[in-house]
Parts: C-alpha cells; sequence; structure tokens
C-alpha cells in the first residue's frame, strides 16, 4: 500500500488526564485506513488493566470493504469491537477497542490483524506493545477506572440445523476492566435466534464472568444471519455477537406415487422396483413401512433406512394373487421428513390360470419328394395363455414322416415359443398322409398337425444324335414344354460328345428337345429335328 502524508494523533485515557501515547495515521490514496498505524500502552500493573485505546478503520474509497475478521494475536491485548463480518461503503469507519492487561512482568508485543475481502486490500495491521510492571510506572494509569465487558467470541456458528430442532452455545461475557461492569439489556436478533441465561440487570466485579446461552432453532430451510447485543455500563457498550446457521429438512420422494401391476395369474408373482430419494438438505430417516392389501408384498428396504441429501435407494413391491379378482392396496413410508407419512397406493388383478398350446401351421403339405429323398418343414409352439405350459411328447403318425429338433419335457412361459421340424422321406412311389400329435399340460391338448406327401420316382431322358460333318467345337441342348418351343437351353457350356441325359424332368410331363451345333468362333446352326419324351 502506498503512503502519501502522515497525521499525528494522540490517544487520551477516559478522564482526559493522562496520554497514554502519541502515534501516526496513515491514509492510503484509496482502500483502508488505520487511525493510529500503532498502539503503546506503556507500563501496567501485572494483573491491572490500562485504559481502552481506540483503533479506527476508515474506508477511504468508493467501493464498499468488508471486514472479515479482526484478533490481537495476544491475550494480554484485548480486542472488542462491533460484531463482523461487517461492510462499511466508501467513506465509512469502524471502532475498535484495546485494553492492555499484562498477567506478568516483561514487554509484550503483538498486532491488531484486520482481515479483509480480497478486492479491498487483504490485510490491515496495527503494531501493539506494553510492559507488564510491578506497580505504576511510566505513562501507565493503572489506578483510572476503567470499564470493559468482552465476549468470549465475536460470531457464533450453528451450521445446519434441523427445522423443528434446536442448537445452542454458550459465550462468556468477562469483565475485562478494573471496575465493576452492569449488564442492562440483552438483545437477539435474526430468525430463530434466541439468548439467555442470565438473570438482567447483572453486575460483573473485574476479572469477573458470566455464560450466556445463544440458541438456534430455525423455522425456515436456508441460511439465518442474526445477532447478539450486550448493552452495559462499560466503554465498549454495546458488545455485540454476530450468529449464522442454516435450517435444514429432509424430503422424500418416491416416484410414482401409485403402482398398477395390471392382470397376474393367481399363483404366480409380479414385481416392480421403486426408488425412494432424499431432495431435501438433510438427513431423511425411513423408520417405518406399512403395507395393506392382499396378495401385495414388500422387499429390499431394510429400516431404519438413511439418506443424505441427494442419496437414493431401491426396493421392490410385489403383487401374487391367490384368487381371480381387483386388488387395491397401499404402502405407507413413515419418515422424519415433513409430508411422513408418504402413501403409495398399490393395485392389481388375479386372473384364473389359462394353458392353452397352439401349433402354427396346423396341416404340412410336402408335395412330389423323390422317392429316397427327404424334405424336412417346421412348426412353431406357441404358449397362448396365461400360465406356463409343458410339452412332454411329440407323436408322429404316418409311413415316412418322422419328427425332431425339440428337447422334451420342454416349458413355455405365458407368450413363449419354440420350433420343431417334421420330415418326409418317402421309400415308395405313392401318396402318404399322417399326423403330430403335441402333447403338454394345457387345456387344448394335444395340438394336432396334419401331414401329406408324395413319394415320386426318379426319371431321366438320354439323348444322342448323328454327328455334324462340319468341324464344330460341341453341341448345345434346348428343352421345351410344347412342341414347336420355345425352348431352353440346358447346357451352360457345349458338350463334345453326341449324347447328353436330363435328370431334371418330373412324373406325367411330357418335353420336347431339339439340339444346336456350335464352332469354335461360338456360331451356333440351326436347330435339329425335334424329338418329344414322355415321363410316366
Amino acid at each position: 500500500m502506498r503512503f502519501n502524508k502522515w497525521l499525528r494523533v494522540c490517544a487520551f485515557g477516559l478522564a482526559g488526564m493522562m496520554i497514554y501515547g502519541c502515534t501516526g495515521v496513515v491514509v492510503a490514496d484509496a482502500g483502508v485506513s488505520s487511525s493510529p498505524s500503532s498502539l503503546s500502552f506503556g507500563s501496567v500493573a501485572v494483573g491491572s488493566s490500562s485504559a481502552p485505546s481506540t483503533v479506527v478503520l476508515t474506508n477511504l474509497g468508493k467501493q464498499s470493504v468488508t471486514i472479515l475478521q479482526a484478533s490481537s494475536g495476544l491475550p494480554q491485548f484485548i480486542l472488542s469491537g462491533p460484531a463482523l463480518p461487517l461492510t462499511l461503503q466508501g467513506g465509512q469507519n469502524a471502532s475498535f477497542q484495546v485494553v492492555f492487561r499484562p498477567d506478568t512482568a516483561g514487554s509484550f508485543s503483538a498486532k491488531l490483524l484486520f482481515s479483509l475481502n480480497r478486492t479491498s486490500g487483504g490485510l490491515i495491521t496495527v503494531p501493539l506493545s506494553g510492559t507488564g510492571g510491578t506497580g505504576s510506572t511510566g505513562s501507565a494509569a493503572p489506578t483510572t477506572a476503567t470499564y470493559l465487558l468482552s465476549p468470549g467470541a465475536t460470531s457464533l456458528s450453528f451450521g445446519n440445523v434441523l427445522l423443528g430442532s434446536s442448537s445452542s452455545q454458550s459465550v462468556a461475557l468477562s469483565n475485562t476492566g478494573n471496575s465493576a461492569v452492569t449488564i442492562s439489556q440483552i438483545t437477539a436478533t435474526g430468525s430463530g435466534f434466541t439468548a439467555g441465561g442470565i438473570t438482567l440487570p447483572l453486575s460483573l466485579a473485574a476479572g469477573q464472568s458470566a455464560s450466556l446461552s445463544v440458541s438456534f432453532a430455525p423455522t425456515a430451510t436456508g441460511s439465518a444471519p442474526g445477532g447478539v447485543s450486550i448493552v452495559s455500563n462499560a466503554t465498549n457498550s454495546p458488545a455485540t455477537i454476530s450468529l449464522s446457521g442454516t435450517g435444514v429438512q429432509p424430503q422424500i420422494s418416491v416416484p410414482p406415487g401409485s403402482i398398477t401391476f395390471g392382470n397376474v395369474t393367481t399363483g404366480t408373482s409380479n414385481t416392480q422396483t421403486v426408488q425412494v430419494s432424499n431432495p431435501g438438505s438433510a438427513t431423511l430417516t425411513i423408520s417405518k413401512a406399512a403395507l395393506t392389501g392382499a396378495g401385495f408384498g414388500l422387499s429390499g428396504l431394510t429400516l431404519p433406512l438413511s439418506l443424505a441429501p441427494a442419496q437414493s435407494s431401491s426396493f421392490t413391491v410385489s403383487f401374487a394373487p391367490s384368487t381371480a379378482g381387483s386388488v387395491t392396496g397401499s404402502l405407507a413410508l413413515t419418515s422424519n421428513a415433513p409430508t411422513s407419512p408418504t402413501s403409495i397406493s398399490l393395485s392389481g388383478s388375479g386372473v384364473t390360470s389359462t394353458l392353452q398350446l397352439s401349433a402354427s401351421p396346423t396341416a404340412l403339405s410336402f408335395g412330389n419328394v423323390t422317392v429316397a429323398a427327404s424334405a424336412t418343414q417346421s412348426v412353431t409352439l406357441s404358449n397362448t395363455g396365461n400360465s406356463s405350459v409343458s410339452v412332454s411328447q411329440l407323436t408322429v403318425t404316418g409311413s415316412s414322416f418322422s419328427a425332431g429338433g425339440l428337447a422334451l419335457p420342454l416349458t413355455l412361459a405365458a407368450g413363449q415359443s419354440a420350433a420343431f421340424n417334421v420330415s418326409f422321406s418317402p421309400a415308395a412311389s405313392g401318396s402318404f398322409s399322417g399326423s403330430v400329435a403335441v402333447t403338454s399340460n394345457a387345456a387344448n391338448s394335444p395340438a394336432s398337425v396334419s401331414l401329406s406327401g408324395s413319394g415320386v420316382l426318379s426319371h431321366s431322358v438320354g439323348l444322342s444324335w448323328l454327328a455334324s460333318s462340319s468341324s464344330v467345337a460341341g453341341y448345345f441342348v434346348y428343352r421345351g414344354s410344347v412342341s414347336g418351343g420355345p425352348y431352353t437351353r440346358l447346357n451352360a457350356s457345349a458338350v463334345a460328345l453326341t449324347n447328353y441325359t436330363d435328370s431334371s424332368v418330373q412324373s406325367a410331363t411330357t418335353y420336347y428337345y431339339v439340339t444346336t451345333a456350335v464352332d469354335s468362333a461360338g456360331a451356333e446352326s440351326v436347330n435339329s429335328n425335334e424329338v418329344a419324351a414322355v415321363i410316366p
């Protein structure tokens, strides 16, 4: 801090008779000044108190300044003043009093420390000095009557206090002067703050103390400032103590406010998860859970349950009806929240068990299958009831049919499906029929799937022709279902031989064939004469 001038100021005793020390005042270009800049108490008899000296802090700037804390550094220098923190607007000042009370002979030195908010300069220091003597020497005047009342704390913080409860702290009021002090009035300000424990008026002899009890019983959530003012005949009256505390309260949130289980089959159970959370500012304690309604159950909730602010926990509510019909109930949670008890409505319907198994498709047609060959199709089994179905057996009737792909016994829950395979492998030509019966504990057991298919013999047509008299690279074979075409080529590349076997013919069908010759350049000849083949 830069200084631009010095002023000479002297501090006088209460009676205006004795000069205890002359010091300078520091005036800053801007910010906060202290007057005087130091205090010297001279020699004061051990066990006696000096006359109080005053230090004035002045805000020289235009911006507000906040004095956060003040301390003297040594217990022999007793500091008193207004309640802190204290905000000074531009041009305002605040006065603090210091008394020197040595407890042993010798020199004492310390500093008054005034802590300011960061934007206003940080720290103001005022050096202190004094000597404890065995008698009245130097510039001290120990026989002069001094009246000084010093609280044991200049501020009390109660922290978080639950609404509906209270917190108390004690602070000593000490007569740090050398003459009796009479306390005539104690006033507490601020919502929820009270002060007591002292019968007024109260007279304190020099060195005597009394205990003041201050309580905080918040009536609303949030921070609460306050103060205590102690009026007496002391020169520093009123002595003040700043108070602070925060009212807190738990809250409970259980969304949704109702649980619907819908239709639940008798003899089975349906569960839903419930989350309880604390959106409040104090610990939530759930002490009791009361459940009503036939078939409803509760699990996963261990009581008492404590949840810190913003914490949550989950538990399970179940519905297991024993009879058909609609059921209602409720879950009431008792807690220390202001809305306790919190009620959650419950509802559900018990429905009679239905066991139903369906097969899709209900009929399989394999068409024509070559003898000794095989064809496979699948069937899907679905539980269309509301209870589990157990499949115990698949029974196949009809020659050449078989079923598999299903591990038995098999249990299907409501809405669940499973598939199995049916194969047709004819050993002879002709028509075949059969069925698959699915045995289960369903009401419609057995579910049946009809089967049909035909076994056909394998046929082929052998073709041969005379070789072309020209130079050719090979021959193409064409087939049609109508005499005169159109024809479809059977071989992808030309065959060099003059014979060909068509194995892709079907029974009871007539086919028409022609051939062409192709040279090395890929040019084809005209069609040969047409021949017909009748497949029995």
